[in-house]
């Protein structure tokens, strides 16, 4: 498995008529999946930032969304590599949450509508 939080070096470029971005050669080598002629689909998620992902790589139903996967990656990176950091929810808190949710139902079928912001 690659090492997720390596950081590879690279410049935009150009080839024929398009922009290209050129990366070291050692980006390929620690992420097969991005071999030549794979398909790649690009997403800005920020500016000056870029999400890149294979198009034919299996998508997992319960979680189609890159950037959450990348996102989810990120804290597992995080907390694995300082578990220190991990603080449980106060008591209290916890207590005041259950009372908030008591007789709330909820399942994993719940859609929620798009209209939702957390």
């Amino acid at each position: 498995m690659a090492d997720d939080t390596a950081i590879f070096s690279g410049a935009v470029t150009t080839t024929g008529r398009s922009e290209a971005l050129r990366l070291e050669k050692s980006f390929f080598r620690a992420n097969p999946e991005f071999r030549q002629r794979a398909k790649v689909m690009a997403r800005v998620v920020g500016p000056g930032h870029v999400l890149v992902t294979v198009e034919d790589q299996q998508i997992d139903a319960l979680e189609p969304d890159p950037i959450v996967s990348a996102f989810l990656a990120f804290l597992e990176r995080d907390m694995l590599s300082d578990p220190s950091r991990l603080t449980p929810v106060p008591t209290g808190r916890a207590d005041a949450l259950k009372m908030l949710l008591k007789g709330v139902a909820v399942s994993d079928d719940d859609h929620i509508p798009d209209d939702v912001s957390f």
